[in-house]
């Protein structure tokens, strides 16, 4: 049984017996967290499309949209911040299984979330530089608890797509097989050195994947020579 039919079963159960809104609740263990984790999502959905959808259910602090490291394009799933940890009960009872383009969302419960690896390790050393104390306070948290706004905070979306605009869903669909356009003198300097930047950035990372898989190659042949002189 997958987690969406899972979760409306327990909550079918929980109304049949007279548990919702009590400690009996399987809510209950979650209740000091106001995160919630949000899967299956249409990927061309943005993180401003995120927002409405989830936040007819509660004021909401914070959203990570997961995206791909080189194309900026979403993964299909994130995590979002309710300012009352209240929220997340709607959220999870009226939203799992909900469609949305034709997907199947699943929204659930995250009981302890973590700031991605790559903020939790900006912030970490924030503090040495800082002489923090790891307590929390001042520049950032060693706790790896995220707060308010965490997510973006200090960044720029590494695509063209933007978080005060969503998507049109009444739009005709684009046909992703044409070539993309040539630049216009509309291009500014700074969307072409962007441009180049990430260009160069997923180069290094290609080439970086090859060297290591050369060294995993050229060990594992190494082992089998081995091997085979010591036979």
């Amino acid at each position: 049984m997958n987690v969406i039919a899972e979760i409306q079963r327990i909550n079918d159960l929980e109304l049949e017996k007279g548990l919702t809104h009590t400690s009996g609740s399987w809510h209950a263990k979650y209740k000091d967290s106001a995160w919630v984790y949000c899967g299956n999502l249409p990927l061309n959905l943005t993180e401003g499309d995120v927002l409405c959808i989830l936040s007819q259910y509660g004021e909401i602090e914070d959203i990570n949209l997961v995206r791909d490291g080189d194309s900026g394009k979403s993964r299909g799933f994130a995590f979002v911040k309710y300012e009352d940890a209240r929220s997340c009960v709607l959220a999870v009872d009226n939203l799992t299984g909900s469609q949305v383009l034709g997907r199947t969302l699943r929204v659930d419960h995250v009981e302890k979330y973590r700031l991605p690896k790559e903020l939790q390790e900006k912030e970490d050393g924030k503090l040495e530089a800082g002489g923090g104390d790891g307590d929390g306070e001042g520049n950032g948290s060693s706790s790896g608890v995220a707060e308010a706004g965490h997510a973006y905070k200090d960044q720029e979306l590494a695509s063209s797509f933007n978080i005060q605009s969503g998507q049109d869903l009444f739009a005709a669909p684009k046909d992703e097989s044409k070539e993309p356009e040539a630049l216009t003198g509309d291009d500014t300097a700074h969307e072409k050195e962007e441009r180049k930047r990430r260009k160069e950035l997923r180069a290094q990372k290609r080439r970086e994947k090859e060297e290591h898989k050369r060294r995993k190659e050229e060990k594992k042949k190494r082992k089998h020579d081995k091997h085979k002189s010591s036979r």
